[in-house]
């Protein structure tokens, strides 16, 4: 079937549109489009697993460990006692912020009770690493993973889990980001779930892309409010 269009020439305006004006539109146009694109969304990257540091307790090694995201080196804490991964392994992974508000639907471990607070004080344990020697590594792991799973190893001494419990509501975790393979997410069966301390260099944040929105809708206004004058 054809549809026959009546085209008609369209007039031509008797002056063009001022420039300070069709900027103006232009700005506005583009502020909204960046403030209708701030509706947050799950961000996927590929992992891969390239390394230990050499620390071994209750037969396994032990946090952190070195990888990459989307090809960037970041270290990795694990949280995961009942799953595995293997030297070289590449996977798809979902990035969960460790903030308050954050959806957890995509973590392993979500779906607990108080499960932010529990992905905080295993946040702030990874963080401990790195002022401890690694004979406190074998403790630290374990604290981190009884938070979550009861039947993983227990650590010598329950002081890393009273320190956790009486230190972690001090810390910022805005940098940290839960690491868990893409969905649909089991209990086991699949790879290890990890935390990072990193801040994906993906598009600008949320909160970045509403004040650039704004400034364009401010810088709009002012042009418009300057052609009125003239």
């Amino acid at each position: 079937m054809h549809t026959n269009f009546d085209l008609k020439p369209i007039a031509t305006a008797s002056r063009q549109m001022p420039a300070s004006l069709s900027l103006a539109r232009f700005l506005a146009i583009c502020a909204i489009a960046i403030c209708l694109s701030t509706t947050p969304s799950a961000a996927s990257v590929q992992m891969t697993f390239d390394g230990v540091n050499g620390s071994q307790a209750f037969g396994v090694y032990l946090s952190p460990y070195f990888g990459t995201m989307d090809g960037t080196p970041v270290v990795l804490f694990c949280v995961d006692f009942s799953n595995e991964v293997q030297l070289g392994q590449q996977w798809n992974a979902n990035l969960t912020p460790i903030t308050p508000g954050a959806d957890l639907g995509d973590t392993r471990f979500g779906a607990a009770p108080d499960a932010l607070q529990l992905y905080e004080q295993a946040a702030w344990l990874a963080l401990q690493f790195a002022s401890q020697p690694a004979s406190q590594y074998g403790d630290i792991q374990a604290t981190i993973w009884q938070l979550f799973e009861p039947g993983a190893p227990t650590p010598s001494t329950s002081y890393w889990l009273q320190q956790a419990r009486g230190n972690y509501a001090s810390t910022d975790y805005g940098d940290f980001y839960i690491i868990t393979n893409t969905g649909p997410v089991q209990q086991f069966g699949q790879v290890q779930e990890f935390l990072t301390e990193t801040l994906p260099a993906a598009a600008p944040e949320p909160n970045a892309q509403l004040l650039i929105g704004l400034v364009l809708i401010g810088a709009s206004c002012v042009l418009r409010r300057r052609r009125r004058t003239q």
